[in-house]
C-alpha cells in the first residue's frame, strides 16, 4: 500500500480516510464537549436541589405541576446526555471497547422532544428552569449532531478513494506519450 504525507506531516496509507468518530473522540474538542455538557448537568442538579425548590413553593397549583414536570423532563434529558458523554469518555480512555461502546450507547435515547415552544405556560416558569431547559436542548442537538457523525463513520471498513481527475490526465498522457526509450518508429 502506497504511503502519502498528510498536511499533519504523518504519514498515511494512500486512499485512506480517517475516521470522524476516532478523530473527535480522542480530540480536545471532545474534551470541551464532556466538560460543558457535565457541567450543565452540575448546574442544574445545583438549581433544582436549591434556588428551584424556592421558585417552585412560590407557584400557584396549576404552574407548579409544569414547573414539576418540565423539571423531571430536563432531569432525563440531561441523564442522557451524561450518559452519552461518558460511554464516549469511557471509549477514549480505552476503558471499553468500540463494541461495548455501541452496546451502551444503543441504550441512551437522545430525546429532542418537549421543546420550550411546545411546552405550555412557558413563559410564566422561573426564568433559571427557563434558561437550563433552553441549555439541556442546545447541548442535546450537539450531541445528536455527533452522535449521527460518529454513526455514519462507523461500519465503513472499505473506503472509496474519490476519482482523481487529475492523475487521470496524467494517466491518460502517459499512455499516449511512453517515455523516449519505449518509442516506437515507423
Amino acid at each position: 500500500m502506497n504511503s502519502t504525507t498528510s498536511p499533519f506531516g504523518r504519514e498515511a496509507p494512500s486512499g485512506v480516510t480517517i475516521s470522524f468518530g476516532v478523530r473527535f473522540a480522542t480530540s480536545s474538542q471532545f474534551d470541551a464537549v464532556f466538560r460543558e455538557g457535565m457541567a450543565l448537568v452540575e448546574r442544574t442538579a445545583s438549581y433544582l436541589e436549591g434556588l428551584g425548590r424556592r421558585d417552585a413553593k412560590a407557584l400557584k397549583l396549576p404552574l407548579s405541576v409544569i414547573y414539576a414536570t418540565e423539571s423531571m423532563r430536563l432531569t432525563t434529558r440531561l441523564l442522557e446526555v451524561a450518559s452519552w458523554l461518558l460511554v464516549h469518555r469511557a471509549l477514549k480512555e480505552s476503558e471499553i471497547t468500540a463494541e461495548e461502546a455501541s452496546v451502551r450507547r444503543a441504550r441512551v435515547k437522545l430525546r429532542t422532544l418537549g421543546r420550550p415552544q411546545h411546552i405550555k405556560h412557558f413563559d410564566d416558569l422561573p426564568e433559571g428552569l427557563r434558561d437550563l431547559i433552553t441549555a439541556s436542548f442546545a447541548m442535546t442537538d450537539r450531541l445528536v449532531q455527533l452522535d449521527r457523525a460518529l454513526a455514519d463513520n462507523t461500519g465503513a471498513d472499505e473506503v472509496v478513494t474519490p476519482a482523481n481527475p487529475v492523475g487521470d490526465q496524467f494517466a491518460r498522457l502517459a499512455a499516449a506519450f511512453p517515455a523516449s526509450g519505449d518509442r516506437r518508429t515507423g
